[in-house]
């Protein structure tokens, strides 16, 4: 199962499924990050967290944590 947290800088992906539950889902889901959405991974912090995206034309921080629940291909 591959991740977003193991997408390269400057790669894009599709999210397959999002794992988690209840209002740690919710957040993320509200956040603009469903199924079927591409994800584009801009930048990582120096120490790795948190990561950077672009979904949806906005700009998003996310933390390592969040993104190993989000299922990607």
């Amino acid at each position: 199962m591959k991740t977003l947290r193991d997408v390269a800088v400057g790669e894009t992906a599709k999210v397959r499924k999002l794992h988690g539950e209840g209002a740690v889902k919710r957040r993320i889901m509200d956040m603009g990050i469903t199924k079927g959405i591409e994800v584009y991974v801009r930048k990582v912090a120096p120490l790795g967290d948190p990561l950077e995206l672009t979904v949806r034309g906005y700009e998003l921080s996310l933390r390592k944590a969040d993104a190993e629940m989000i299922e990607v291909e």
